[in-house]
């Protein structure tokens, strides 16, 4: 529920994603009317029992992948732990380089993959780690661990956000309170596009995520106290580089949505909140 409301809060797509997503689509032959463009960013969930050439794309004539169909859009993946471990491995190269390259013997093609992943899984086999009440995990800790571990550290690296969805009650599902509307998150959104277009104005990229070494150091700068947190998060939690970058990319977005110019101790501290699943917490 949560993945598919994504799209809705995303900025509008420009013209020029338009033509990127509607160029692959027709590629992979899923366009039927001649001149359609399409407008609206994809979002692609494919079953878990999907291969290799599937997710990343493949064949004799290569054709896009998953990966490259969710370009501009979101890729959902249910059920993570359950893809393939080789299925699961592969993705760690779009993800870093933000494209697919196939080689064959007649040509080597390159497919863009300009995507956000969302993955979720459950806390156990059975699904009931973790809940006080109600039901218990029948799991043993070696069918936890074995089941987590399906999940390798530096994909997890890769992923920028890991948090626990908490059980939801009857209560709050039944009652009449409204939350944030769609709309209302997608102007703020919007704003904080705004502010990174104005940031890496000139540049090849214009999002957060997309920031290289140099970019970080220039515009996530870190006063004493969110250096003396990101410090401990880093000795506490075992982050690896990959993971430290990104709890900064995190922190710089947190802080223009909060229409911030500096990063703030908070908005570390909130970064480093969202990495629930990295290495010693995860064991």
């Amino acid at each position: 529920m949560l993945a598919r409301r994504i799209p809705t809060i995303l900025p509008k797509m420009s013209l020029q994603e338009s033509l990127e997503v509607t160029k692959i689509c027709s590629i992979a032959g899923l366009i039927k009317e001649r001149g359609h463009l399409i407008t609206e960013r994809p979002f692609r969930s494919p079953h878990h029992t999907i291969s290799t050439a599937g997710l990343v794309g493949g064949g004799t004539v290569p054709k896009p992948g998953e990966v490259s169909l969710a370009h501009r859009g979101v890729l959902f993946l249910d059920e993570l732990p359950e893809l393939s471990k080789t299925v699961l491995e592969v993705l760690r190269q779009p993800l870093e380089d933000r494209e697919v390259t196939l080689g064959r013997a007649r040509a080597v093609l390159t497919f863009p993959a300009e995507l956000m992943l969302v993955a979720s899984m459950n806390p156990c086999p059975c699904g009931y780690f973790g809940y006080e009440e109600d039901r218990s995990c029948t799991c043993t800790p070696h069918q936890v661990s074995r089941y987590r571990s399906k999940i390798s550290g530096p994909l997890l690296d890769r992923i920028d956000i890991h948090i626990e969805v908490p059980k939801v009650d009857f209560k709050t599902l039944s009652g009449a309170e409204t939350g944030e509307s769609s709309t209302a998150i997608r102007d703020r959104v919007n704003r904080a596009r705004e502010r990174q277009a104005r940031r890496f104005q000139g540049k090849e990229h214009s999002t957060n995520s997309t920031m290289s070494t140099a970019d970080i150091r220039e515009h996530c700068v870190l006063d004493k106290e969110s250096r003396q947190l990101m410090k401990q998060a880093f000795d506490t939690l075992g982050l690896s580089a990959r993971a430290h970058d990104r709890i900064l990319k995190v922190a710089r977005t947190i802080a223009d949505l909060d229409g911030a110019e500096q990063i703030s101790a908070a908005h570390i501290a909130e970064a480093i909140r969202y990495r629930a699943l990295d290495r010693k917490i995860w064991e």
